[in-house]
Formats: structure tokens, C-alpha cells, sequence
């Protein structure tokens, strides 16, 4: 932990040396609020978001805030090693091949079966999570569309790497959430918590932070449909990887994937108090358990194993964190820096509209992993090789 604010209703504590100001002020919001539990955790990505920072946890008592667990519902990272070993076992795949074609072809050939951006499947995906959807009217009037979403990347920040550890070996790296289905879940309950406050607790620091009491019809209901877009977010990042798991060799992953999730909220126990934690851009770090932080698309990412630190609600960062938005970085950036700085890594920025996820835009992940020693322990540092964005 690197600082402690104690101006507000409850401390602030901070696992990072730089925190922008707009983002100190929301975490402020959060501090001031009549559920807020014990105290609110910023992780060392920390960055302004809609209402709470994204790198934020929040312990409440009663209550679930839309906002706080963010609008792409549990928007989650998948690691999965192989035990192929870079340029000494690629080469055998093709003889009249070298390493690097064959990343490329094996990129392109994701391409060919998972829609990114705003794409999406032209046949409905069929898959064991659709046996049980809750019968909510967002998720009913959302489950045509979502059924197409499913197996598909999204835009943004949202990636599939091929990544190499200290070994050689690679590795596929998927970051994915619940789609649009998230979205409009998530906006859906907002606006619901927002004519709820408006009406009942007008004094809210703003109405951003809008709530839902959860023995209340809406707050049970958000709570449902959340978890239903956690379950479709892990299985939309499963239904990709079967995919790339086939391009590449189905028997060429012998250890099983790593599937977490960020944004989202759950009961815990924490300082001998059952709360709802709400982790907005921050995951699990329980004492052995196994995260995933990604760097951006030219630096490394980490295999974690948490340490189970309490002050963080047992929780750590979810990736770098941006140090700049997507139009600032666009703006800003110089495309050839950022060109070099991806040097010999597949997909690169080709031009300025693509600079809004380059290196330069996020924070740097060693700094990043430095601030957090007592969060978690380093399992495996992964460098990329390849990388298709959203």
C-alpha cells in the first residue's frame, strides 16, 4: 500500500503513487456513501471511470450499485499455456515455414472465425448457458442478440494475444466480457436506480454512484441478471478459445485455462462482515489464487497467484491501466514510437485511429506490478508475440 486518505467518511487506501485527480474525487464520492464498508481499495491501475474509478473495490452493506461493477459486466481475461515451444517447436510444423508466418497464419485464421468489433455471428451459438436464463425482462429481450454475441471479441480494449513465458512456451490470451448484453443490463438497472434515488435519497454525492437496496424486487433482480452475464462472459471467452484451440491443435494444450473475471460484485466475508464487494476493473486475489494481469499490446502480462491481502478486500489490479483516453491517445501518440515500441510483435498500429489502444496509452505494467507485491506473487511473465485487438 503506498497512501492512506482519511478526509473522508471512511479511508481511501491507494496501491498506487499516481492517482489522477478525477479519479481521486470519484473514489471521494465513494468514501462518502452511507453503505460504504470500512473502506475503499484503489489498485495501482487505477483511472477514471463512469462513477467509480475502474481499478476500484468497494465492500457494501445492503445495497448494489450498478455503476460500481461497470457497464461491461464481468469483462474478464482466459490464459491457456501450450506446451509448444517457440521457434524450436513451430518450425516443425512446416519445414518450408518460419516462426513468425506461422503466427501469422494462425492469426489470420482467428480473424476468419471470431468476429471482432462490432461483428457478429451470423448463426445463433448454441451452448449450455442458455439452458438456464433467468426469466428477466432485459435478459428475455436481449437473448436473440446475445446468442450471435456469444464466441465474439468486442471492440475497445479487448484482445486475443499469443504470448510467449520464460520458457518459450506459448500461450493464447483472450480478453472478452458479456458483449452488449452486459451493456444494456447494466444501463437498463442504472436508469432504474437512478428514478429510485432521485425520489428516495436525492443527497447522493452524485448520481452516478445510484443504487439498488438488495431487499428490494430491482436490487434482486439486478443481482440475478448480473450473474447471468457473468456466466455468459466466461462462456463467451470459452467458445472462442475451442476455436483457436482447433487452429492450433487441440492436443496442444495440456494444462486448462485459466477463465477470472473484473466488474462484477459478490458476497464475502471480509473483517468479520458479510458485504456485497464490488470490483470495478480489479480481480480476485485470494490467498492461492490464480489471476491474470495483461500489460498493453507491446508489453508483458502476468500470471499471478493471489496473496490474500485483506486491506484489498483480497484483491488486486485487472492490467496496466490507461494513463490516457482513446481520443487523447489517437491525438497525442506518434504513430512511429508506438510502431517501434511493438517491434517484431504481429499487429502493430497501422495508423493514427489505431493508436487508441498502443502502448503509450496505458501505464506501465511493471510499475504497476512493483506497486502490488502484497497483493500478489509472479507466476509467469509473458511477452507477446502476436496480437489482434477489437
Amino acid at each position: 500500500m503506498k497512501q492512506v486518505i482519511t478526509t473522508e467518511k471512511i479511508p481511501i487506501k491507494i496501491w498506487s503513487d499516481n492517482v489522477e485527480e478525477s479519479a481521486l474525487e470519484q473514489a471521494k464520492n465513494l468514501a462518502n456513501l452511507p453503505f460504504a464498508f470500512k473502506h475503499i481499495a484503489l489498485m495501482p491501475d487505477v483511472h477514471c471511470g463512469y462513477g467509480m474509478p475502474i481499478g476500484g473495490v468497494m465492500a457494501t452493506k445492503g445495497v448494489i450499485v450498478p455503476n460500481a461493477v461497470g457497464l461491461d459486466i464481468s469483462c474478464g481475461m482466459l490464459a491457456q499455456q501450450t506446451d509448444i515451444q517457440y521457434i524450436k517447436d513451430l518450425q516443425l510444423f512446416d519445414e518450408d515455414s518460419n516462426e513468425k508466418q506461422m503466427l501469422k497464419d494462425w492469426m489470420g485464421q482467428i480473424r476468419e472465425c471470431i468476429p471482432v468489433g462490432f461483428n457478429h455471428n451470423k448463426e445463433p451459438q448454441n451452448d449450455p448457458v442458455f439452458n438456464d436464463v433467468p426469466d428477466i425482462e432485459i435478459l428475455q429481450r436481449e437473448l436473440n442478440s446475445a446468442k450471435h454475441q456469444l464466441g465474439t471479441l468486442g471492440g475497445g480494449n479487448h484482445f486475443i494475444e499469443i504470448q510467449q513465458d520464460e520458457q518459450g512456451y506459448l500461450w493464447v490470451m483472450i480478453h472478452s466480457g458479456s458483449r452488449n448484453l452486459g451493456k444494456k443490463v447494466a444501463d437498463y438497472y442504472h436508469n432504474k436506480a437512478k428514478e429510485l434515488c432521485d425520489k428516495w435519497y436525492p443527497n447522493l454525492p452524485t448520481m452516478d454512484l445510484a443504487f439498488l437496496p438488495l431487499n428490494t424486487e430491482e436490487g434482486q433482480e439486478y443481482f440475478e441478471a448480473m450473474n447471468f452475464c457473468v456466466r455468459f462472459s466466461l462462456a463467451n471467452r470459452l467458445n472462442m478459445l475451442r476455436k483457436i484451440n482447433k487452429i492450433i491443435g487441440e492436443d496442444r494444450f495440456p494444462e486448462p485455462p485459466e477463465n477470472i473475471n473484473h466488474n462484477y460484485a459478490v458476497m464475502e466475508n471480509h473483517f468479520n462482515t458479510n458485504v456485497l464487494v464490488h470490483r470495478k476493473g480489479a480481480t480476485l486475489a485470494r490467498k492461492g489464487t490464480i489471476g491474470i494481469i495483461p500489460g498493453s499490446m507491446g508489453t508483458s502480462s502476468y500470471i499471478v497467484e493471489g496473496l490474500g491481502n485483506q486491506e484489498s478486500f483480497n484483491s488486486c489490479s485487472h492490467g496496466a491501466g490507461r494513463r490516457m483516453g482513446r481520443k487523447e491517445a489517437q491525438r497525442t501518440l506518434i504513430l512511429k514510437e508506438e510502431q517501434d515500441k511493438m517491434e517484431g510483435i504481429i499487429g502493430s498500429p497501422r495508423n493514427q485511429d489505431e493508436l487508441e489502444e498502443a502502448p503509450g496509452a496505458y501505464k506501465d505494467i511493471d510499475e504497476v506490478m512493483e506497486n502490488q507485491k502484497d497483493l500478489v506473487k509472479i507466476i509467469h511473465k509473458l511477452t507477446p508475440l502476436a496480437s489482434i485487438k477489437g
